[in-house]
């Protein structure tokens, strides 16, 4: 239907944004403000990151619940904002309440010296690899015993050998480990000669 002549046609709405064009829309006049609002209130940069992208993950995610209005919009988005603080408050209070209570249980004299855990990793290197050489069950037994604390039988039992198998291919494997860690005699004679 046409207006009639010499009346000019009212004008028509301009069609609703679409709501993915919203979420960008807004990312683009208030990601700045939003990650200026989460500094202000995280305790690290990371965490501000974090909330910021958190965010706007939940703004695209409700995409159709973002106000059309750009204000509205950007006090909307404030509100996702200062949710997901909250939540990054209660996991940082969790933490802390779980690092209490390891710290409570803990025997901190028990804890190794970080500067002694460098020394050895050279050493490390070298039992990993002889690990390594051994074949998968063999290795596996070692370990559990060694590492775990399980007896011969009981990783037997892990790997489905009876006791007896367990403790003779224990004893072979430890006798491969330790032949490969073991520096050969000439190996040994020039160490000696070096200290």
């Amino acid at each position: 239907m046409s207006a009639p002549q010499g009346r000019a046609a009212p004008p028509l709405d301009p069609p609703p944004t679409p709501p993915d064009v919203r979420v960008d829309e807004l990312y683009r006049s208030a990601g700045t403000a939003v990650l200026g609002y989460a500094l202000g209130r995280c305790a690290t940069r990371e965490d501000a990151l974090d909330v910021t992208a958190e965010a706007f993950l939940v703004a695209w995610r409700r995409r159709t619940e973002v106000p059309a209005d750009p204000e509205d919009a950007r006090a909307w988005l404030f509100g996702v904002a200062r949710f997901c603080l909250a939540n990054v408050a209660r996991g940082d209070r969790r933490a802390e309440r779980l690092g209490r209570r390891l710290a409570d249980h803990l025997d901190v004299a028990a804890l190794p010296d970080p500067a002694r855990v460098h020394e050895g990793r050279a050493d490390t290197r070298q039992v990993r690899q002889a690990l390594d050489a051994l074949p998968a069950d063999d290795r596996e037994l070692v370990t559990l015993t060694a590492w775990e604390g399980l007896t011969p039988a009981q990783a037997g039992a892990v790997l489905g050998l009876t006791p007896g198998a367990a403790r003779t291919r224990l004893h072979r494997a430890r006798l491969r480990l330790r032949a490969s860690l073991t520096p050969d005699p000439t190996e040994r004679e020039e160490r000696r000669h070096d200290h």
